[in-house]
């Protein structure tokens, strides 16, 4: 019995790893720079249902930054292939941490973690590649990448919340 729970969580891993690696990259102009909007960032709502999301999303990422920078899509460099993860899988870790807090029955303060901690990381990566630091530019990178993340994360991630648990898919998937 605890093999198969086992199991099923690291299928649930793999299944999170692969849509954030295949959203991230079905639109990789969206999804790398200072302005972006990576969609995948929308299952960062995940670990609200499964802990089988914090690593998911975390590999997801390490794949999906990966490949980006080898097509030349992700021009914040190989430093995002280490520290971008980091950022993702400590955001999850927290988001897991807070799924039981609820404002009018949402998890939004869950949806806040990978907002502040990509606005840091990503925006602070993002500033060194392209400009060389400085406190001016890294405040902006932070604004644009926190407000993509913000529209992606809380917009759509909520959104795919409400859709997960009104059509009974979260029940019937990550069985809660």
């Amino acid at each position: 019995m605890k093999t198969n729970h086992t199991l099923r969580r690291l299928a649930e891993a793999g299944l999170i790893a692969a849509m954030y690696a295949a959203l991230t990259l079905a639109i990789p102009a969206a999804s790398y720079g200072v302005g972006q909007f990576r969609v995948s960032e929308m299952l960062t709502i995940l670990p609200v249902f499964t802990p089988a999301a914090i690593p998911g999303l975390a590999v997801g990422c390490v794949v999906s930054n990966l490949v980006g920078l080898t097509m030349g899509a992700n021009i914040a460099g190989a430093w995002d292939i280490l520290f971008g993860p980091l950022a993702t899988l400590a955001a999850a870790v927290l988001t897991y941490s807070m799924r039981n807090i609820r404002l009018k029955g949402l998890p939004l303060l869950s949806t806040l973690p990978p907002v502040l901690f990509n606005a840091v990381v990503v925006g602070l990566e993002l500033t060194i590649a392209l400009f060389g630091f400085s406190w001016p530019m890294y405040g902006l990178c932070m604004l644009q990448v926190g407000l993509g993340q913000l529209a992606a994360c809380t917009v759509c991630g909520l959104l795919l919340y409400a859709a997960l648990r009104r059509s009974g898919a979260a029940k019937a998937v990550f069985r809660c």
